[in-house]
């Protein structure tokens, strides 16, 4: 190949590297006008949705014009047989991991685009909650069996590795059995989280009671899950404790709750003066959720005292905890301050002096 300007002679391997080369940064430009155009078009609607999605595509994208301009332009080469075999190994190598990798941006799209259209935070999140658990744990699955999948044929592409496959292939009997023995835990735990994409026994965000601890769930993996206590600490609990064992789900049809608080009083207290006063107070409160509150005596005690329980609805979990504690402390600041007879006491009853004698003398005791 000879450059007129120049006056060079470069070997026709150049001329065929540089068009080859010509080519892709071609393709790459048509690539970044094109998604530069779409970012502007996503970026004047009103949706999260188009944006979330061109963003997780824009790189793999990129890549895979990438691979298949080098592809396209592989024959036009006319290489050596033995550059030629790299060629192709290179390309086998490549080609699946971006396909790979291009499906695996666009399940992670859809997850995103899902966190987007299903908000937790609202007041009734029962059905966000439900499908952002949902698509969570499936696109887990997804993701392990695409990377499986993905790495399985960039193996397969290489001619040793194939061979050996089929070796292992014909002994995957033995194989099998050691393989299952060893991974029976995680695949336990695997199988127990499948399961419970579809059942459900727990969504994100669900207030559950488990090992004594009060939490809600933060996070769904495919062997364990994570259970944010109220102080803070994260508790990691395997998948198929919750399908194996029984817990406490205090949201798994409603976020709302009927919130209880006791109070343990002497039987002098004035059980009505009581009970309007849970009735100002609890009406009185933001956190009331106005759909019902109650107070009557559930029970006597053997020292006496009387068993008085409140009983107030609130949206959720948390806001039923403060509106228990409010509830409590106002009771006893009333009880304080008005009613001091309603404070648990002790009463002694003195004995009845000792009879006398008809000889003036104290009776011997029986």
């Amino acid at each position: 190949m000879h450059i007129p300007y120049l006056d060079i002679d470069l070997p026709d391997w150049a001329g065929k590297l540089g068009g080859v080369l010509a080519f892709v940064l071609l393709l790459s430009l048509v690539h970044r006008i094109l998604f530069a155009a779409l970012r502007r078009l996503a970026g004047r609607t009103a949706t999260k949705t188009d944006d979330i999605l061109i963003a997780r595509l824009d790189r793999p994208s990129f890549w895979l014009v990438i691979v298949i301009a080098l592809a396209a332009s592989g024959p036009g080469l006319d290489l050596p047989r033995y550059w030629e075999t790299i060629w192709q190994r290179v390309l086998g190598l490549l080609t699946p991991g971006i396909f790979g990798w291009m499906l695996l941006a666009g399940l992670t799209a859809y997850r995103d685009i899902s966190e987007v259209r299903f908000d937790i935070t609202a007041a009734d999140n029962l059905r966000a909650r439900r499908r952002r658990t949902r698509i969570g744990i499936l696109h887990r699955i997804g993701v392990f069996v695409l990377i499986l999948i993905t790495a399985m044929m960039m193996l397969m592409s290489i001619p040793s590795v194939r061979t050996i496959g089929v070796t292992l292939a014909a002994s995957a009997g033995v194989a099998g059995l050691a393989i299952g023995a060893a991974a029976q835990p995680a695949l336990k735990n695997l199988i127990a989280g499948i399961q419970m994409a579809f059942t459900e026994p727990i969504r994100i965000d669900d207030v559950v009671i488990i090992d004594n601890e009060w939490g809600r769930i933060e996070d769904i993996r495919l062997t364990y899950v994570v259970v944010r206590i109220w102080d803070d600490r994260r508790l990691v609990v395997p998948v198929s404790k919750f399908l194996e064992n029984s817990f406490q789900n205090w949201t798994r049809e409603t976020s709302a709750l009927l919130g209880s608080v006791f109070w343990y009083l002497d039987p002098a207290a004035d059980v009505a003066r009581i009970r309007v006063k849970l009735e100002e107070v609890v009406r009185a409160s933001p956190r009331w959720d106005q759909r019902f509150f109650n107070c009557q005596v559930t029970d006597s005690k053997q020292d006496g005292l009387m068993e008085v329980r409140g009983l107030m609805t609130a949206k959720d979990a948390s806001t039923a905890f403060d509106l228990r504690c409010e509830v409590r402390e106002a009771i006893y600041a009333f009880i304080r301050d008005e009613m001091p007879e309603a404070l648990p006491r002790t009463r002694i009853m003195p004995a009845p002096p000792p009879s006398p004698s008809p000889t003036g003398l104290p009776s011997a005791p029986r």
